[in-house]
């Protein structure tokens, strides 16, 4: 399993791939993005699946990039939906003949030249995709079921960069401590509406532990300062109770 969040506001783009890849009781890092960067030409790539597959489908996509031009994001989430099913056609069945499921879901995001903005998009593993826009800032793959509230409850498309990366470390810290197979480190990748230019940096535990800590307390507080009047009613019937059966 994995984490790998993209986020889309007004100012621009953000990444997060967590970088552990579990086999059986094994544990390694590995780099979960892979960025694409020339003149007017930058975006990124996170995926979600199997590594076989995912390695296959980069490594077409690569060599595509070498090749052909594309000016618009959307017609390179095409070129890679067409690698993804490239390597269906020719890994699927093996694959589940050993009991393996072809599955690799993607984000993909950016901005090329004759792109009006910066885009993010969702593509599935039958190479087809959504771009994210108004009203759905943000999209997870691999574990998505334990970061998604704070994300639900803060991120607008009008939240500033900084704002998305603090919430999107505290949803993937989220996961983190509930799900055995997401960790440090953890790859950020950032990119500003209309620059052309990746920003990438690595964290490692030592560097972000003190923010888990410093969240863990500042929830602590937070519940301590909810209001206990509503409980009151139910407290008293359970009240009633202990006075009857004492």
């Amino acid at each position: 399993m994995t984490y790998c969040l993209g986020i889309k506001v007004k100012e621009g783009l953000l990444a997060i791939a967590d970088t552990r890849i579990t086999s059986g009781t094994d544990t390694t890092v590995k780099k979960k993005i892979t960025i694409a960067q020339k003149d007017h030409f930058s975006l990124f790539i996170m995926t979600s699946g199997l590594r076989s597959v995912r390695d296959k489908a980069i490594t077409y996509f690569t060599e595509q990039l070498e090749t052909r031009e594309f000016n618009k994001l959307y017609k390179a989430v095409n070129a890679f939906g067409e690698q993804v099913k490239l390597a269906a056609e020719e890994d699927k069945a093996a694959l589940e003949h050993a009991g393996f499921k072809f599955d690799l879901n993607t984000i993909i995001g950016g901005q090329l030249s004759d792109d009006d903005e910066h885009k993010l998009f969702l593509l599935y593993p039958e190479g087809n995709w959504v771009e994210l826009g108004e009203g759905s800032p943000y999209v997870v793959i691999g574990n998505a079921a334990h970061g998604k509230a704070i994300l639900n409850r803060t991120l607008t498309e009008n939240s500033s960069l900084k704002l998305a990366l603090k919430t999107g470390f505290l949803s993937f810290d989220s996961t983190r401590v509930s799900a055995n197979n997401v960790d440090f480190p953890i790859d950020v990748v950032l990119y500003k509406k209309d620059s052309f230019e990746v920003v990438e940096q690595r964290y490692e535990k030592k560097d972000l532990e003190f923010i888990s800590a410093q969240w863990a307390e500042e929830l602590k507080n937070a519940l301590n300062h909810v209001s206990d009047a509503w409980m009151d009613p139910a407290f008293e019937k359970l009240n009633e109770i202990k006075i009857k059966t004492g």
